[in-house]
């Protein structure tokens, strides 16, 4: 056992604390409760990240890098541009899949908007999920998906911000899955862009 532990990568460990975040929130993450979690020794963690504030940066880092590649994931997923931002805004449930963890998350992401460090990473992600939505938009207009003439920077904009409030809201009724419910007002939000089927 000793031995898959040493060889475990930095993406395996933050993938860890992702998962203890989601159960007891930024307040409640220790480099203890991480180890627990992947089968290490703390003093491993403080060798590796340095402290918890060390391993909070990477994890918003490896954000940063996983946000770069949500594109291309979501097209991996779908077989038009429109198929692919729903799965692009479904991807985000994946880790927020209950009230309790969407708490956790928004608890991290209060941390972010108060830490110059966590805060610089933190728009970063979403610049980059904006820059994902507005690539997929622009897309979906020249394939006809939506009407052109769309204000694709400002629908990009109003995407951001209904998606983002519908996970509020859903922590709050808790009324079925997230993932779903973020698809219904994605599908929404795109309805009045949609051409009419002749």
């Amino acid at each position: 056992m000793a031995g898959r532990p040493r060889g475990l990568d930095d993406e395996a460990i933050l993938a860890g604390a992702a998962r203890v975040m989601g159960r007891v929130g930024p307040a409640g993450l220790t480099l203890a409760a991480v180890a627990r979690e992947v089968g290490l020794v703390p003093g491993t963690l403080v060798q590796r990240f340095g402290s918890k504030r060390g391993l909070l940066l990477a994890l918003a880092d490896l954000s940063v890098r996983q946000a770069a590649a949500a594109t291309e994931q979501a097209r991996h997923a779908a077989d038009s541009a429109l198929g692919a931002l729903h799965a692009l805004v479904a991807a985000t449930a994946r880790v927020m899949d209950t009230p309790e963890r969407f708490a956790h998350h928004l608890a991290f992401l209060c941390a972010d908007l108060t830490d110059p460090e966590l805060h610089e990473r933190a728009l970063a992600v979403h610049r980059a999920h904006a820059r994902a939505v507005e690539d997929l938009l622009a897309e979906a207009v020249r394939a006809g998906e939506l009407r052109s003439g769309a204000d694709v920077p400002a629908l990009t904009r109003t995407v951001q911000a209904v998606t983002a409030g519908a996970g509020l809201t859903w922590a709050l009724d808790r009324e079925g899955a997230l993932a779903p419910r973020l698809r219904r007002e994605l599908t929404a939000v795109l309805a009045p862009y949609t051409p009419e089927e002749r």
